[in-house]
């Protein structure tokens, strides 16, 4: 199996009591050979503090993309381009509209679309960050319910989000965004198509042939077609597990395997995020909770395949799987 590369981040040492814009020291790329389960860091990552709100900033590593030779690669409030796998940097980019970033991929003409999860927002921007598009996620007006003279990325947290964007994806020509909180996934051009996923908050939106597939915050992993735009099955990936942990990051292999990440709860101020938890947030400071980890999961056949612990080499949490040689 080729070795896997698993963005995300470390936390703090007392990041159990604070909130995520809070807690995190440093942003971490591990290459993780699934064969051998020997892994180690590739690249790591702290925000510059220009960059941060000045009371005490968090550093981490959201959803890249890998592309060719390149990884495309955020922060909450940066993008940043390297060669693939060498990690060597090829770009950069922080504007005062980035807030809480959550995903970032390439489209047509070297072009980038932003998840801007803070603002609620997609935005298409050139390599050098002139805007071409902006979508509100709810469909409203950009920019209708924030300031174009805030910079954005001084503000610790901008929630409770609307939305809570994380993650785009195209079909075809159409570019399309999950949206945690309304559990689906829409076509920014014509939000009248979606995929209703239901089931819990989705994150990821894994193009595979004629399917896309998503995970869900309780550990489900969830595939519609691209055609139908319809939900066609459903995995319960977390009934395998004996402890919950948060479940995001999603690699799929082929129609039958795919890698699922699970990291470590943690607590929130927000109690509806964990509400599918056992005995919920008030229970969190005693609940065993279970360690960041990868699954390979068998699509046919249901069964966990391997079960790979990450927190050995410093990953806390994730929230994208890629796989790659050197």
């Amino acid at each position: 199996m080729e070795p896997l590369y698993i963005v995300g981040g470390q936390q703090k040492p007392d990041a159990a009591d604070k909130p995520e814009f809070q807690g995190f020291r440093r942003g971490l790329v591990l290459r993780l050979d699934v064969d051998k389960r020997a892994g180690r860091i590739v690249f790591e990552y702290q925000c510059p503090a220009e960059v941060l709100p000045a009371d005490d900033p968090s550093s981490l590593l959201k959803a890249a993309t890998v592309e060719g030779e390149r990884i495309y690669l955020c922060t909450p409030t940066e993008i940043i381009t390297c060669g693939f796998p060498s990690f060597k940097r090829l770009g950069y980019l922080s504007l005062p509209a980035f807030n809480d970033i959550h995903h970032v991929r390439p489209v047509g003409g070297g072009n980038l679309l932003v998840t801007n999860t803070g603002l609620d927002m997609v935005q298409l921007l050139t390599p050098d960050g002139k805007t071409l598009r902006e979508w509100d996620v709810l469909g409203q007006s950009p920019w209708s319910r924030f300031r174009r003279d805030t910079d954005y990325r001084q503000v610790p947290s901008t929630k409770p989000h609307g939305s809570h964007p994380n993650y785009t994806f195209t079909i075809g020509e159409e570019l399309w965004v999950t949206r945690l909180h309304q559990r689906d996934a829409v076509c920014l051009d014509n939000p009248d198509k979606r995929i209703e996923i239901g089931v819990e908050k989705p994150h990821d939106g894994i193009v595979c042939g004629a399917n896309v597939y998503f995970t869900t915050v309780d550990g489900h992993v969830v595939r519609a077609g691209t055609g139908s735009l319809r939900v066609e099955a459903c995995w319960k990936v977390a009934r395998h597990l004996r402890k919950p942990a948060w479940c995001r990051g999603l690699h799929v292999i082929d129609n039958r395997l795919a890698v699922i990440g699970f990291s470590r709860l943690r607590r929130t101020r927000w109690q509806d995020n964990l509400s599918w938890a056992t005995g919920g947030i008030n229970a969190l400071k005693d609940l065993a909770t279970r360690p960041t980890s990868i699954i390979l999961f068998d699509l046919e056949t249901g069964k966990v395949l391997r079960d790979i612990p990450v927190e050995q080499y410093g990953l806390s949490a994730i929230f994208s799987i890629h796989s790659g040689r050197e």
